[in-house]
């Protein structure tokens, strides 16, 4: 397929190799930041118009609600390209709620549309390992699985418009909570006096085992904050858990208190620490750090 690629960045650059290593056509619009090895892949066109023009399909990767409204409607961007039976999938991590008008508006405009934001972070893009969330008609959802197969494992269709940004809203409410309990158990135990790479080993062999544990409890003890994942891009989607609960009369007390956790590093500089880095906020409180 002919595949316009808007957001060729951390996520979004691996995504695309991976499409183009599975045969597929990728365009993308110029930008300043594009690597060399993106210009030397990818077909790159003056803006996401033209590239959304030359394409079948148009993939969408960035960071937040605003960037993917500003990459759909405005001037230049994809919707002044679209015409009727051509496919957008927004694989960007965005308020559920947005997603549903953007969808209508597309919708409307003659083509399909899904919500895919994905799980798995930039190791799984680049190892096409993503579990991709989406939401959206299983026609359309058909159409795009040989593309979301280049890119990902676990590739579940939810339900309609909306329902892959409200299962990927409940992902990171999951692994916020469990990169706390991970970080409050490790320092709990090292001030206690036992060795917190001991603790993991111990701990992995039993049911308190989690992804979380294997991973990220290695950042914690190694101090390898670099992303990863961003404590910023997680701040946003809690933030859509929270609005979002608030909009539904839900309480979400833990994930009120994960944020906080992520406020207090944001507040220590580490916006743009993995967001294993919460640790560091519990260590303040500790006064205590693992290593």
């Amino acid at each position: 397929m002919k595949i316009a690629f808007i957001g060729l960045g951390i996520m979004g650059q691996p995504m695309a190799e991976n499409l183009a290593k599975a045969g597929h056509e990728i365009i993308a619009p110029e930008r300043a930041s594009l690597k060399p090895e993106a210009r030397a892949q990818f077909t790159i066109v003056p803006d996401a118009t033209a590239a959304t023009k030359a394409a079948e399909v148009i993939i969408i990767m960035v960071p937040d609600t605003p960037d993917v409204e500003r990459a759909l409607f405005a001037e230049g961007g994809v919707a002044a390209g679209l015409s009727a039976g051509k496919l957008v999938i927004d694989m960007s991590s965005i308020s559920p709620t947005a997603t549903k008008d953007y969808a209508a508006r597309v919708n409307a405009l003659g083509c399909d549309y899904l919500d895919a934001p994905v799980s798995g972070g930039e190791v799984g893009a680049k190892n096409a390992a993503l579990t991709i969330m989406v939401g959206g008609p299983e026609a359309a959802f058909a159409r795009a699985l040989p593309l979301f197969e280049a890119m990902g494992k676990n590739i579940t269709l939810v339900g309609p418009n909306g329902a892959g940004q409200t299962t990927k809203v409940a992902n990171q409410i999951i692994v916020a909570l469990n990169i706390e309990a991970v970080a409050e158990a490790l320092v709990f135990a090292s001030k206690a006096g036992a060795d917190p790479a001991k603790v993991r080993q111990a701990l992995m062999g039993g049911f308190a085992n989690s992804r979380i544990l294997e991973v990220h409890a290695e950042r914690m003890i190694n101090r390898t904050f670099n992303p990863g994942f961003r404590i910023k891009l997680h701040q946003k989607d809690l933030n859509l858990a929270l609005q979002s609960a608030k909009e539904l009369g839900v309480a979400l007390p833990n994930t009120a208190s994960a944020q906080q956790l992520f406020s207090a590093c944001a507040a220590m500089g580490g916006e743009g620490w993995d967001h294993s880095g919460l640790v560091q906020a519990l260590e303040a409180m500790a006064n205590h750090k693992l290593g």
